[in-house]
C-alpha cells in the first residue's frame, strides 16, 4: 500500500493550483496504518528564501486501512515554492516526493506551488474569446497608401499570393525580407465581417510600426505606423471598426531590440543627428551597449540589424512607458486594447511589471500577453527565475506546450496520456484567470503552418522548403488530423488563436513560407466550415469560455475532459483509438463520427464530441 496524496484532487488539496497571498490551503494525506506515522510535516522551499517553511499535519481520523492527516497553511510572500513531505514513522523518518500522480519515498520530484498577488486580475473581455493573428503585409489590401518615408530599398509586389522571397538579395548577398505585398489597415478593416463569421473576439496584429522589413520586428520608429500600412487615422479607423463589432485589438510590442536602420540608431545615416550613430551625446545612447562605438554593439542573437536595448535605461523607460506620450500611451490613445510582448523572456521582470502597471493605469481593461515558449509559471531565462505570474506581470502567455502536445497526439506519437498530462500540468501551474486567457495557437508566424506540420517535419534548405506542397492524400490526412487538433484548441481553456489563412487551408513550412498571402476567393470551404462551427461552439457554450478543466481519461488513443462552471458541465472527447467511446450525456453540442444510443452517445474511432451533462 502506498501513501496517498494527489495535488490535483480536491480530496487532497484545496484550492486547486496556485494560492493568493494569505489564502488558506488545506492538504490531506492518507498513510497506511501499518506505517504507524507519528509526525507528518509539509516542507515548502522558495528560491529567494534562506530557509524552508515547515507546517505540521494533524491526525484527522481513519479510513479503513489508512490514517488521514490534515494540514492548513497560508503563505505571506509572493513567489514560486516547491514542496515535499517529511514523515516520522515507527521505523524512523523518511521524505516523501512526487512520482507521477502519486508519491514515492526518498526519490522523485517536488510539487510546485505559486503564491500570486491577491489583486491579480485578467480582463474578462479577453477570457475565452476566439483570437485571430494577422501578419499585416499578407492579409488583405484595400486602396493605396502614401509610401513617402518608406525605408528603401523595397519591392512592392503585384503578384498577391506569390511565394515570399526566400533567396539572398544579389547585391547585398543576404536575405533582406524587403519584399512587400501591400497588406494594409484598410484591407484588414474591409475583412472584419469575415472575422466576425469565424466568431473572432480578439484581433492580434504582428508589428505595425515603421520598419525596413516585411515582418517589422526591426522597429524604425515606435510611434509611427509603417507607411505601407497606412496612417494613424487609418489605424484609428480600424480600431473603431473592431470595437463596433464587439472585438478587441492587441499589438505586437517589440522592446528587446530596435532596428539598426531606425531613428534611434540610424546605422545608415538617413534620419538625422539625434541617433546614436551620429554621436555619444544622443538621447538614445544609453539605450544600447557598445563594445566600441559606433560599430561594435550587442545585438539580438547576433543579427547586426537588430541592436539590443537596455530596457531599464531611464531614457528608454520614459520613452516606452512613462512619458505622457509614451509608446504605450500613443497606441492606446489611437484605439489599441493591449499588447503581446515579443520575446518576453529577454525583457527584465522590472520592465514588464512597469509596463503592466502603466498599461492598467491608462486603460484598466487592457491586456498584456507574453511570448513564452515553455511553462511560464516556472520559466528560467538567463539564469533568472521569471516572475510572470508571482508578481502579476503578465495577464497570460502564448501556449506552445499545448500546441506541441496536441500535434504529438493527433499525429500518433502519443496515445493521449502525454496530452492529458500536459493539459493538467498547465492547468495546475497557472492561475485560473491566466488559464482562461491563454493564446492557444496551432500555427504562428514562427512555426510551420499547422496543415503542413500535421503530415511531416520537412527539413532541408530553402530551395527544398519552397517546393514543399502536400499531395491530395497528404492534404486529406492533414485535414482529418486538423479536425481533432482544432477541436482541442477550441474546447480547452483559453483563447483559440487562428493564424490568418489556417481557416482557408493554407500550407507552408517555416519562415518565410508560413507567411504567404491570404487566398481571398480561393479558400477551401471545408476549412471555413470547420472553424466557423468551432467558433460558434466556443462562443455559445459558457463552460468552454470560462469553465474549469479536468482530464478524466487519457490513453489508448482517447482523451476525455470536463469543462465546468456553476451552471454548466460539458464533456469533451477525442477518440483516435481503436474502440468506440461511450459517453453518458444529456445532449450533444457538437459531434463527429458519433451517434446517440439510448440515453447516451457513442463516439467512434476518428471522432470527437462535446456533450452537455
Amino acid at each position: 500500500m502506498r501513501i496517498l496524496y494527489d495535488s490535483r484532487s480536491p480530496e487532497y488539496k484545496v484550492p486547486f493550483g496556485p494560492l493568493t497571498v494569505d489564502q488558506v490551503c488545506t492538504l490531506h494525506m492518507k498513510i497506511p496504518k501499518d506505517v504507524e506515522a507519528r509526525f507528518v510535516q509539509l516542507v515548502l522551499e522558495r528560491e529567494e528564501a534562506d530557509a524552508a517553511l515547515e507546517f505540521p499535519f494533524v491526525w484527522a481520523g481513519s479510513e479503513e486501512a489508512y490514517d488521514v492527516f490534515k494540514c492548513e497553511f497560508s503563505l505571506d510572500a509572493r513567489g514560486l515554492y516547491f514542496y515535499w513531505f517529511r514523515v516520522t514513522a515507527k521505523t524512523g523518518p523518511f521524505r516523501l516526493f512526487k512520482q507521477g500522480r502519486g508519491t514515492n519515498m526518498e526519490a522523485g520530484d517536488r510539487w510546485q506551488l505559486s503564491a500570486i498577488p491577491a489583486d491579480f486580475t485578467v480582463p474578462a473581455a479577453f477570457q475565452g474569446r476566439v483570437m485571430y493573428q494577422i501578419f499585416p503585409d499578407r492579409f488583405a489590401r484595400a486602396g493605396s497608401c502614401d509610401l513617402s518615408g518608406k525605408l528603401e530599398p523595397y519591392v512592392l509586389r503585384e503578384d498577391w499570393g506569390g511565394q515570399p522571397e526566400y533567396r539572398p538579395d544579389p547585391a547585398a548577398g543576404e536575405i533582406l525580407c524587403n519584399d512587400f505585398f501591400g497588406g494594409n489597415f484598410r484591407g484588414i478593416e474591409s475583412r472584419l465581417d469575415r472575422l466576425a463569421e469565424l466568431g473572432v473576439g480578439i484581433v492580434y496584429l504582428n508589428p505595425i510600426s515603421m520598419a525596413f522589413s516585411n515582418h517589422r520586428y526591426d522597429t524604425a520608429d515606435y510611434k509611427r505606423p509603417d507607411p505601407m500600412l497606412g496612417t494613424e487615422e487609418d489605424f484609428r479607423s480600424l480600431c473603431d471598426a473592431v470595437h463596433r463589432r464587439g472585438m478587441k485589438l492587441i499589438l505586437d510590442g517589440v522592446y528587446s531590440h530596435t532596428g539598426a536602420n531606425s531613428v534611434y540608431f540610424d546605422r545608415e545615416g538617413i534620419f538625422g543627428n539625434g541617433a546614436v550613430s551620429r554621436g555619444k551625446d544622443s538621447p538614445y545612447y544609453t539605450w544600447y551597449s557598445f563594445r566600441r562605438w559606433p560599430d561594435e554593439y550587442d545585438s539580438w542573437w547576433g543579427f547586426r540589424t537588430l541592436p539590443n536595448v537596455n530596457e531599464l535605461s531611464e531614457s528608454y523607460l520614459d520613452y516606452i512607458i512613462r512619458d505622457e506620450d509614451s509608446v504605450i500611451a500613443h497606441w492606446l490613445a489611437l484605439g489599441a486594447d493591449g499588447f503581446r510582448l515579443d520575446v518576453a523572456d529577454e525583457l527584465p521582470d522590472a520592465f514588464i511589471l512597469r509596463f503592466k502597471q502603466r498599461l492598467r493605469q491608462l486603460k484598466p481593461d487592457a491586456l498584456l500577453l507574453g511570448e513564452v515558449w515553455e511553462d511560464a509559471s516556472n520559466k528560467s531565462a538567463y539564469s533568472v527565475r521569471r516572475r510572470y505570474f508571482t508578481d502579476g506581470e503578465l495577464d497570460s502567455v502564448m501556449n506552445y506546450p499545448w500546441r506541441t502536445a496536441i500535434l504529438n497526439y493527433v499525429k500518433g506519437a502519443d496515445d493521449g496520456a502525454a496530452l492529458g498530462e500536459a493539459v493538467m500540468t498547465i492547468a495546475e501551474n497557472y492561475p485560473p484567470q491566466v488559464l482562461q486567457a491563454l493564446m492557444n495557437s496551432l500555427s504562428t508566424h514562427d512555426t510551420p503552418r499547422i496543415l503542413t506540420a500535421l503530415v511531416g517535419d520537412f527539413q532541408g534548405d530553402r530551395e527544398y522548403l519552397a517546393r514543399v506542397k502536400l499531395n491530395p492524400e497528404q492534404r486529406e490526412q492533414a485535414f482529418e488530423r486538423l479536425r481533432a487538433a482544432a477541436f482541442l484548441q477550441y474546447t480547452l481553456p483559453g483563447c483559440p488563436c487562428v493564424y490568418y489563412g489556417d481557416e482557408a487551408g493554407m500550407e507552408g513550412c517555416k519562415d518565410p513560407f508560413n507567411r504567404g498571402c491570404y487566398p481571398w476567393g480561393g479558400e477551401d470551404p471545408r476549412f471555413l466550415e470547420l472553424f466557423r462551427g468551432l467558433g460558434r461552439l466556443k462562443n455559445e457554450t459558457p463552460a468552454l469560455r470560462s469553465g474549469t478543466v479536468r482530464v478524466t481519461a487519457a490513453g489508448e488513443g482517447q482523451i476525455v475532459f470536463l469543462r465546468q462552471t456553476a451552471e454548466q458541465t460539458v464533456l469533451c472527447c477525442v477518440n483516435r483509438g481503436k474502440t468506440p467511446l461511450r459517453v453518458a450525456a444529456r445532449r450533444s453540442l457538437l459531434a463527429r463520427e458519433a451517434f446517440q444510443d439510448g440515453e447516451g452517445f457513442t463516439v467512434n474511432p476518428g471522432g470527437c464530441g462535446c456533450f452537455e451533462l
